[in-house]
């Protein structure tokens, strides 16, 4: 057996960790980045969500299976290991003893140049915030509407609880052979999320704003964009191995419900903050203060928010003992 392993760096502390346990279990590993081997029976990524999402945009071959692991305690749909309980689940690695899910990737061109594929979705939006964007969308090349507002969202179904369902998009379960598509507070007040399948041609076109558009990808990279957004289903799709059998797609959308239900009452700016780590995965205050674009202020207040209503929790950074990140706490 060889087991890749990926992450920032070879330097990388949770790199050197997980090559430090595979070795005390006698099993060959090696460090591959994006590059994996043929014979790799599969590959160990660091860095939680972020990581995977990260890896998955880089990688030469996505059919090898992955493992996320997370650097924190809070597990993600993607990255379900928690660094400090990987020896744990070992045995299991090197039996075969996982299963493996398959992850819809959603292929992107920008006005007919291709990008990398994403995992959760790609946005439209204006360059500047709090301006209007004309777009048609076109299905397998009819024409289904003919819009302005803030952006559109294209998502895929684990995509689909993340910035699409807060744009008022719907959840979609995970092995759903669909994408959704979201115009983000548009003009016309009828307009719905719709549903389409998987196997559909999404053009975005005539895209026009006061200023330049851009598009965003699994909201990491933003790209100018002059016309034409197309997107399609790409092949082959993201294998990523489940050792918990509690990380269904039922429950944790029920917990998504759940604290949405909890937090009606919640600063907007908590709320941003909340769904900023929910997305990108732990961050310190001042990559929190970037991210938003909140004052240092604004974040520190909504954090110890957050903090006292124990939705996020503090600790001490693995990778620099002087810095503090926040993330998530478990929801029961």
């Amino acid at each position: 057996m060889h087991i890749g392993i990926s992450g920032l760096n070879q330097s990388d502390i949770g790199v050197k960790t997980i090559k430090t346990v595979l070795d005390d279990y006698g099993i060959t590993s090696s460090y591959v980045g994006y590059k994996p081997k043929k014979d790799t029976d599969c590959i160990i990524v660091t860095g939680g969500d972020r990581g995977v999402r990260n890896y998955f945009h880089k990688t030469l071959d996505p059919q090898i299976p992955i493992l996320g692991v997370s650097e924190s305690e809070a597990s993600g749909f993607l990255a379900q290991i928690d660094l400090k309980e990987f020896s744990a689940y070992v045995n299991r690695i090197k039996k075969g003893d996982y299963q493996i899910s398959e992850f819809t990737r959603l292929g992107v061109k920008i006005d007919g140049r291709p990008t990398y594929s994403v995992i959760n979705d790609v946005a439209v939006f204006p360059s500047k915030s709090a301006m209007l964007m004309e777009h048609i969308l076109r299905v397998n090349s009819e024409e289904v509407w003919h819009d302005s507002s803030d952006g559109v969202i294209v998502s895929t179904p684990i995509g689909s609880s993340a910035y699409s369902m807060s744009a008022g998009g719907p959840m979609i379960f995970q092995d759903s052979p669909v994408f959704g598509i979201v115009s983000v507070n548009s003009l016309d007040i009828t307009r719905r999320p719709l549903i389409v399948s998987d196997s559909s041609t999404i053009v975005i076109d005539d895209i026009s704003a006061r200023l330049y558009c851009e598009v965003v990808l699994d909201g990491v990279d933003r790209l100018r964009i002059n016309n034409t957004l197309e997107c399609t289903k790409s092949s082959p799709s993201a294998r990523i191995i489940k050792m918990k059998k509690d990380s269904t797609a039922v429950s944790a959308l029920t917990k998504k419900v759940k604290l949405a239900e909890e937090l009606l009452n919640m600063p907007p700016s908590s709320k941003l903050l909340l769904k900023t780590l929910e997305y990108e995965g732990s961050m310190t205050q001042k990559e929190l203060a970037q991210k938003t674009v909140l004052p240092d202020r604004t974040v520190r207040l909504a954090l110890r928010h957050l903090l006292d209503k124990g939705y996020v929790k503090k600790k001490i950074s693995i990778r620099d003992a002087r810095q503090k990140i926040y993330e998530i706490s478990k929801i029961d």
